[in-house]
């Protein structure tokens, strides 16, 4: 369960920082320190489930929510990094006032 998390983790990195092999290579190293750091847990703790849990979730972020800009050209364009696994919402919540808000109130409202 943890090597498929792992690799999981590791495809989703591959993803989200194609073609920034800076992120990439942090990205790497964080996950496997990560899993380093909980190896000697018991297979079926509890521990164990909520760090393989936690791994499949942020492994779906990854893929789904991270999207990467670069600079285009002087103008202040930004080519992004959107691929088939990014997620892609039509906004309805935020239009009718569900979305972003701070204690009840509209973000942007004073």
């Amino acid at each position: 369960m943890a090597l498929e998390a792992y690799r999981n983790l590791l495809r989703s990195a591959r993803i989200a920082f194609r073609g920034d092999t800076r992120m990439l290579s942090a990205a790497r190293l964080e996950a496997r320190k990560h899993f380093e750091t909980n190896r000697g847990l018991a297979a079926g703790s509890d521990e164990y489930t909520k760090q393989v849990a936690h791994a499949q979730e942020v492994a779906k972020f990854l893929r789904e929510n991270v999207v990467q800009g670069q600079a285009a050209d002087a103008e202040a364009n930004y080519r992004l990094n959107i691929h088939e696994h990014t997620e892609r919402g039509n906004n309805e919540d935020i239009k009718k006032g569900k979305g972003n808000t701070l204690a009840g109130t509209k973000c942007c409202s004073s």
